[in-house]
């Protein structure tokens, strides 16, 4: 063969081989991120003013979920929040395998939320008031209360007992994480013994805030035992959900049973507190015990 045909077979072999171009991909939308609806009213909310507004639909006043960091922004001082425990991770004791491993579970849960588990705690200031805050976040596996939740609030309580601070739990939960079993819900008594230390013993004010939602072995324990217990408007607050309730016991429950405004009618909350002012109403609380501290 000569030089001449082989590089025209070469060439020819070239063009057979040659991928075909691939029609180029539709651009993503680029409003995506940008809006949210609202889950009540269901209007089209702007994300960035909808930060600004502490996450209240500009429409209907609904409170929309919030994850742990905005809250803790909302609520404390600039520039005084200190984390403690940060890197608690679960461990996979049971392995529990549902559609998912549990181990797969948690991880993608910490890659999409940034956290290490379903709860941030530690100690900052609110309105010059050194406080020890714990927030829960929906967004970690729908907030569920594990060994690490329960262990990071023990601590917290702890550490408010030996630096005599005043303490604060943003619950939001479905409840115990059924993934670790009988270990989640011995966080319920466990957390419960920490704050009898803390209320009854070093006579310390303990103030529970409930938001959407707050429900299972949270609302069975640590949440309702609050000296102060405040709820967000329209807070769905419950043990067992309406479904369970109905299928249990034979008998329609009627719909609000379980929202903050009728807990409140029943004598189970202190006070319903719009978000947007929750920090102030926090602040004159605490203004209150330091002028009038516990000492029966």
């Amino acid at each position: 063969m000569s030089l001449h045909k082989w590089f025209q077979e070469k060439r020819r072999l070239k063009l057979l081989t040659t991928p075909k171009p691939k029609y180029p991909e539709p651009d993503k939308d680029p409003s995506i991120g940008l809006w949210v609806q609202c889950d009540h009213c269901e209007a089209m909310l702007y994300v960035k003013l909808l930060k600004q507004n502490k996450r209240i639909c500009e429409k209907c006043g609904s409170h929309l979920q919030m994850n742990s960091t905005e809250r803790i922004e909302m609520l404390t001082d600039p520039g005084t929040w200190r984390p403690l425990d940060e890197d608690m991770t679960s461990c996979d004791v049971l392995g529990f395998v549902d559609q998912e491993n549990y181990a797969d579970r948690l991880e993608d849960n910490q890659a999409r939320t940034g956290l290490t588990d379903a709860v941030q705690t530690g100690t900052a200031q609110l309105h010059g008031t050194p406080v020890a805050l714990g927030v829960m976040d929906f967004q970690f596996m729908g907030g569920s209360m594990g060994s690490v939740v329960g262990e990071k609030l023990t601590r917290l309580i702890e550490h408010a007992i030996h630096q005599s601070l005043p303490l604060i739990i943003v619950c939001a939960s479905g409840g115990a994480r059924m993934q670790e079993g009988t270990l989640s819900l011995m966080q319920m008594a466990k957390i419960a013994a920490a704050l009898q230390i803390h209320q009854i013993q070093k006579r310390l004010l303990y103030i529970s805030v409930l938001t959407y939602p707050t429900t299972g072995g949270v609302t069975a324990s640590f949440a309702m035992l609050g000296d102060i217990i405040i709820a967000e408007p329209k807070a769905y607050i419950a043990f067992a959900g309406k479904r369970v309730i109905e299928q249990t016991l034979r008998q329609e429950v009627p719909d609000g049973f379980q929202v903050a405004e009728s807990l409140f009618e029943h004598g189970l909350l202190d006070l319903i507190v719009p978000r947007a002012i929750l920090k102030g109403v926090l602040g004159e609380l605490f203004e209150l015990y330091k002028l009038a501290p516990c000492k029966y």
